[in-house]
């Protein structure tokens, strides 16, 4: 089962419309969503949650379409958004009673393995906090009440390197479960690299691609060489290209070259970053 299909959504919010975006998540993977501020990330999580109406195109959770009345819904996915909204002065212990109360699926146990993997003072108020303790604190409560989905918007912001890597293991781990989903922006596109089984970048609204990761980076490469090599190339070929007095740079379909062609594998950051240049200049 797909944890999250999206079709066609569109919503207009004056300035900025979100158009026509279709994907989906696939059980048992992770999704990452790439784009620049103001792309369209925030909004994209926000319909999904519900929290605005759309325009436009249909949303289904977990194999039902959003907007149904169904209250098990919100036991089944766990959020946590850029800014964790916590009452300033509950602590880890205090959440946790209070989480008791709310989720019926509350796990206790787990909620306190997590606060201690995550080094949190269960005593420590969470105004107290620093940016990235509160978003391991909002981390703990999303994967401790049997979520299916995950949904999280910049959820690796403001935590250490160690931290970040303790946080990808989890996430790896809670996906081994092909009932379960991730869908996951963030700014360190490093992050979602390692982490992600399909890319989804956002430009100014409009999805560029959405694609499994694998196939992305062995359909796109970097060939470098002079200037009369490149012009030698398929022009289909060239997705992007940069030329300077020292050689030239470009962005590549593999598929299109001729055999033997030399060419550097590309980040998904080098990609986005190229794709979106390219969207520029047409």
């Amino acid at each position: 089962m797909n944890t999250i299909e999206v079709r066609n959504l569109t919503k207009n919010r004056g300035d900025f419309t979100l158009d026509r975006l279709t994907f989906t998540l696939p059980g048992g993977c992770i999704l990452g969503l790439i784009g620049e501020n103001g792309a369209g990330k925030s909004t994209t999580i926000k319909l999904l949650l519900g929290l605005l109406r759309k325009d436009e195109g249909t949303i289904a959770i977990l194999g039902r379409e959003n907007g149904e009345k169904d209250t098990l819904l919100k036991e089944e996915i766990g959020v946590v958004m850029d800014e964790v909204g916590m009452p300033g002065c509950l602590t880890p212990a205090q959440t946790g009673k209070m989480m008791s109360k709310i989720y019926r699926s509350w796990e206790p146990e787990r909620y306190k393995e997590l606060i201690q993997k995550f080094a949190l003072l269960w005593d420590k108020p969470f105004q107290e906090f620093s940016k990235g303790m509160k978003m391991k604190q909002g981390l703990a409560v999303a994967l401790s009440h049997k979520s299916k989905l995950l949904i999280l918007d910049e959820a690796t912001s403001g935590l250490d390197p160690v931290a970040r890597d303790e946080l990808l293991d989890i996430l790896r781990e809670f996906v081994t479960d092909e009932e379960h989903g991730i869908l996951i922006s963030s700014h360190i596109v490093s992050d979602l690299e390692k982490l992600c089984d399909y890319i989804a970048f956002l430009h100014k609204g409009k999805l560029l691609l959405w694609e499994e990761k694998d196939r992305l980076l062995e359909e796109y490469g970097i060939f470098r060489g002079s200037r009369s090599q490149l012009e030698a190339l398929d022009p289909e070929a060239v997705c992007h290209k940069r030329v300077t007095p020292y050689g030239t740079e470009a962005l590549v379909l593999r598929d299109r070259l001729p055999r033997g062609t030399e060419v550097s594998p590309v980040s998904i950051e080098e990609l986005f970053v190229q794709l979106v240049k390219e969207e520029k200049a047409e």
